[in-house]
């Protein structure tokens, strides 16, 4: 007899619950997404749901309507009734039992869970500290998939040394991206941040930050940082969907600039927030 143990209990396999053979739990075999609410308004839909039909087709997850994804979404948003809110989901490629190679007629499974964000005004008024870790990822961090165990260890890491994100460094020594972020760096009047390459996360929030500094008149740089030149910068700062735009005041035990958020990261963040208010209202 085919039989699992889950905890201490011992079930046949043809009555296992499918949750537990989700290719998902196996394999990180599946992609997902994470968009905000500001002031009852879902910000920036439709780049998101490009970004995840993307990272669907990157991984050969087929036969998903979009447009099913988003009536989801609307609908789990209307119903938490969360003013300012995290959505998160994602889809894996299906349930059947452990084999790496799959079969076409799976059926993918979705989910989603929708929860309360809380602004952190403490961290964009006195800034964060952030360590480097090196980059143990995948070669396709362009893909927004499940694999994320590298970052989780990561930013564990940062954690244990007192810090709220930590910075990956690859095995040429350049900075790629946070473990869960993007990052900046402004030297005199110019703004530099990666380049998008297989390494990168296409950041909707990243593109917003990019914008934001054209509007104010800086000089976009898309080049990577070593750490010691993030080290010399003038302000450093992370972007991500929940917290925006994050000034970094501290870099491995380094003080930036004068410890404070700068400002031209400050003027960032204030145009950023026109974005939201504009791009919330329009898609919604």
């Amino acid at each position: 007899m085919q039989i699992a143990l889950v905890q201490d209990k011992i079930i046949p396999l043809e009555k296992l619950d499918s949750t537990y053979l989700d290719r998902g739990l196996f394999f990180g075999d599946g992609v997902y997404e994470v968009i905000r609410s500001y002031n009852g308004r879902i910000f920036a839909l439709e780049e998101h749901l490009q970004r995840f039909a993307e990272s669907l087709a990157a991984i050969n997850i087929t036969g998903i309507d979009i447009n099913q994804i988003r009536s989801r979404i609307l609908k789990a948003f209307d119903a938490a009734g969360i003013s300012n809110a995290k959505i998160y989901f994602h889809i894996t490629r299906g349930s059947a039992p452990r084999s790496h190679v799959w079969d076409d007629s799976l059926e993918p499974n979705f989910f989603l869970a929708v929860t309360e964000l809380e602004e952190d005004t403490q961290a964009m008024n006195k800034g964060i500290a952030v360590s480097t870790h090196p980059d143990w990822r995948w070669k396709r961090c362009d893909i927004k998939s499940l694999n994320l165990l590298p970052n989780v260890l990561a930013r564990c890491d940062a954690s244990q040394k007192g810090c709220d994100e930590a910075i990956l460094v690859d095995e040429a020594g350049l900075i790629t991206e946070g473990a869960g972020s993007a990052f900046f760096a402004i030297i005199g009047e110019k703004l530099q941040t990666a380049p998008l390459s297989a390494n990168i996360l296409p950041s909707i929030t990243r593109k917003y930050v990019i914008q934001a500094g054209t509007d104010i008149g800086l000089e976009i740089i898309e080049k990577s940082l070593t750490p010691q030149q993030a080290k010399n910068s003038d302000e450093l700062f992370i972007a991500v969907t929940t917290k925006d735009i994050v000034p970094v005041v501290k870099f491995d035990d380094c003080i930036i600039g004068n410890g404070k958020p700068g400002k031209y990261t400050k003027l960032l963040a204030e145009k950023f927030l026109s974005f939201t208010k504009r791009k919330s209202a329009n898609d919604n």
